[in-house]
């Protein structure tokens, strides 16, 4: 059973020092391939800002821009379109590597009745997740229905409709969200969820969009190779439900002990992943308004809590200024982030400066040569400022 907190146990920092010990296996070697096929893919940005260095105090810094992947302003497309992938060859009784990319490629909308009609896929979402499902549901001719709790910017609301799916705005949060989601989804005969997020009994389809985000790795990996800079000493990844992190666990555990650091870094209104790493046990924060909207989860998925556990080296919690700050820095470096994809930067500025700086920094093993990397998840069109809900 999940125990539920009403506020965030201090202090807003937790770290693992045996993390890098922890080893797990690799993700599929087919994804990179599979996304690779699709129309319209490219590797996104690595871009080094060597002003941000100098800040921080360490030798090299790049910041992963996912402000456009697959035309969609966010990195969730890859691990939706590989679930989708999964899940449509699966009902269509096809072989692993068939359907969705060849469909893709000659727009053949009337592949999508193979399977005895279309298929409804189903999500709850805080905007980039929704969009991405909604987006493949229209390519492949399929339909979707998306659940949005409140807080979620109405552009971003609108984005997800622009795609042809069927919008509910749900009065309560993203957990609330979700349950209403997979109560759709019980009650509507050839309907699927296609969630980010696990718990007990489903855990199958998160698996599949989290093996989606290695392409991200991979391609980190090829990008900091081209320009000698070797293996990552730290990498930061911001947080909702942890699924993103789990990925950058399994590609940064699954090498020879030593790789890079993870620093975790969530909303200080809405830290589940750093209060279950304090509480070493799940739990569910209530969480309140922020501006990165798209990191507003109280629950760990239940599928990414073991790598979250034993994998993560840090943790830390950031607040809206933190993230507009860094966000307003990155576009005059000429990075456009949104507060999601700018906690990265706000995460490493609040972990390497200020008091208990030098201590987080030996936990962090850097030193004035490292090499660090910061995940901006998405750009400016993906999550905008975030408006209040007056009620």
């Amino acid at each position: 059973m999940t125990e539920t907190l009403t506020s965030l146990p201090a202090p807003a920092w937790f770290a693992h020092p045996g993390a890098r010990t922890w080893t797990c296996p690799p993700a599929p070697s087919e994804v990179h391939g599979f996304h690779a096929s699709l129309p319209g893919y490219a590797p996104t940005p690595l871009t080094e800002l060597p002003s941000l260095a100098a800040e921080l105090k360490v030798g090299r810094v790049f910041v992963k821009d996912e402000s456009c992947r697959l035309g969609l302003p966010a990195f969730k497309a890859l691990g939706a379109s590989w679930a989708v992938h999964r899940t449509l060859a699966e009902r269509a009784g096809l072989a692993e590597r068939s359907g969705i990319a060849e469909r893709l490629g000659i727009a053949d909308r009337a592949g999508s009745q193979e399977a005895g009609g279309p298929v409804t896929l189903v999500t709850a979402t805080d905007g980039n997740h929704g969009r991405a499902v909604a987006r493949m549901a229209r390519l492949l001719g399929q339909r979707a229905h998306v659940f949005v709790p409140e807080g979620v910017h109405p552009a971003a609301t609108a984005a997800i409709a622009a795609e042809e799916a069927r919008v509910t705005e749900v009065a309560g949060n993203y957990d609330e969200a979700v349950r209403q989601a997979a109560d759709a989804v019980a009650a509507t005969p050839a309907a699927v969820l296609i969630q980010d997020t696990a718990w007990p009994g489903y855990e199958r389809i998160p698996g599949w969009i989290v093996e989606g985000y290695a392409t991200l790795f991979a391609e980190i990996d090829t990008q900091l190779a081209a320009v000698d800079a070797g293996l990552p000493d730290l990498v930061a990844v911001p947080v909702g439900v942890g699924s993103l992190a789990q990925a950058a666990v399994t590609h940064y555990r699954s090498r020879p002990a030593g790789a890079a650091a993870l620093l975790s870094v969530e909303p200080d209104s809405a830290a589940g992943v750093l209060a279950s790493l304090t509480r070493q046990a799940p739990v569910t924060v209530t969480t309140g308004v922020t501006t990165m909207t798209g990191l507003n989860c109280g629950t760990p998925s239940t599928l990414a809590w073991p790598y979250l556990r034993d994998g993560l080296d840090a943790a830390i919690a950031v607040t809206d200024a933190d993230s507009a700050r860094a966000a307003d820095d990155l576009a005059a470096l000429g990075v456009p982030s949104g507060p999601c994809g700018a906690a990265s930067l706000a995460g490493v500025r609040a972990a390497l400066t200020g008091d208990g700086a030098a201590a987080r920094r030996t936990a962090l093993a850097l030193g004035p040569d490292s090499t660090l990397v910061l995940l901006s998840t998405e750009g400016t069109a993906a999550n905008p400022r975030h408006v209040a809900n007056p009620s």
